[in-house]
């Protein structure tokens, strides 16, 4: 995982945003959410510049907090986070049945860590796409460090439109990521498109549960406050992106939501009543230093003008998620294997 120390931080923030328009990139950012007055309609219309101004925004503030790979997991007593991710992206190639020489697509990758680590776990070439070029000029210099570039790459564009021909890959898996389509079906379309028949889509998809009451405002604000804090056009339920999934052609082998089995919940790493040594920057007081830590980096001009309002609105997301799974209204792991017919 990353080692990023607080200089990176610095330098990360805003992306390949000029640093002098991350204040009015923030602006923009917020404005397509509920709490600023933005409607689900202009999310979805526009989700392309939203979703790469959240992360051109954000993405160094995960790297400097999460590491690599920007996902929850399920997790064991007395395992740490790190290796309950790791394992998380091992279940996922061992569910997909992946084998060397395997040409996989990883759909919405962020900055590839678990395309890295499912590349070494399986002995596959992985293709990362990804609509943000930060992102990606981050996760081809981290395949140089991991020494699996002549294996994994990256392509940008659109997973709404994606530039691979038909049945171009032996299977394709999505983790945290399609939840910022506009379209489930649209999307679930396209990966249909470009996986070859009789092979498998794997996902770990954020979702809405059962328990979720659309006419409960204290639920409603809980779903604004993780929509705007991880740049969600709309959070599906699960039963939307089951039915999206058939609609879209897949036969679905099984689907579960895994936070139901989780022993130690999955939203512990920021619950602010958890302290962790192993990780340490998501707990109370690593998150306050980093508070002001961004605070003081903005003061001085090392980081550009909007950081603490960038960090502040992930502190909302923070809080969303984890009140979304004490009341189990949220998951972000509702896992679904499903495959194109032969």
């Amino acid at each position: 995982m990353s080692k990023a120390g607080a200089f990176d931080l610095a330098s990360g923030l805003g992306g390949k945003i000029q640093k002098d328009d991350v204040l009015s990139a923030v602006d923009k950012y917020e404005k397509y959410h509920s709490d600023f007055g933005g409607v689900e309609e202009d999310r979805k219309a526009n989700y392309t510049d939203m979703v790469n101004k959240y992360y051109d925004l954000v993405t160094s503030f995960y790297e400097y907090g999460w590491g690599e790979s920007f996902h929850f997991a399920p997790r064991w007593k007395g395992e740490s986070l790190r290796e309950s991710i790791k394992r998380h992206e091992h279940f996922l190639a061992l569910q997909l049945g992946l084998k060397p020489g395997h040409k996989v697509l990883d759909v919405g990758c962020g900055i590839g860590g678990p395309l890295r680590e499912i590349a070494r776990f399986s002995s596959t070439s992985v293709m990362g796409i990804n609509n943000n070029e930060y992102q990606i000029t981050r996760g081809k210099a981290l395949n140089r460090v991991a020494g699996v570039d002549r294996t994994c790459d990256f392509t940008k564009a659109d997973f709404m439109k994606m530039p691979f021909s038909e049945s171009s890959f032996d299977a394709v898996y999505a983790i945290e990521a399609t939840c910022h389509a506009p379209d489930a079906v649209g999307c679930y379309k396209e990966i249909y498109r470009v996986l070859k028949p009789g092979q498998s889509f794997a996902a770990y998809e954020w979702c809405m549960t059962d328990a979720f009451d659309p006419n409960n405002q204290e639920h409603q604000k809980i779903k604004a406050e993780i929509e705007i804090g991880d740049g969600l056009p709309d959070i599906r339920s699960t039963r939307q992106c089951l039915a999206a999934l058939k609609e879209a052609g897949f036969e679905v082998i099984w689907e579960q939501d895994l936070a139901k089995d989780s022993p130690l919940p999955w939203y512990l790493p920021l619950d602010t009543s958890h302290f962790s040594i192993s990780s340490f920057r998501l707990t109370a007081v690593g998150r306050f230093i980093t508070k002001n830590m961004v605070m003081a980096l903005e003061y001085v001009g090392l980081a550009p003008k909007g950081s603490q309002r960038v960090q502040s609105f992930l502190e909302k997301a923070a809080e969303g998620l984890v009140a979304g799974g004490k009341k189990e209204i949220f998951t972000p792991m509702y896992f679904f294997l499903a495959q194109k017919p032969q």
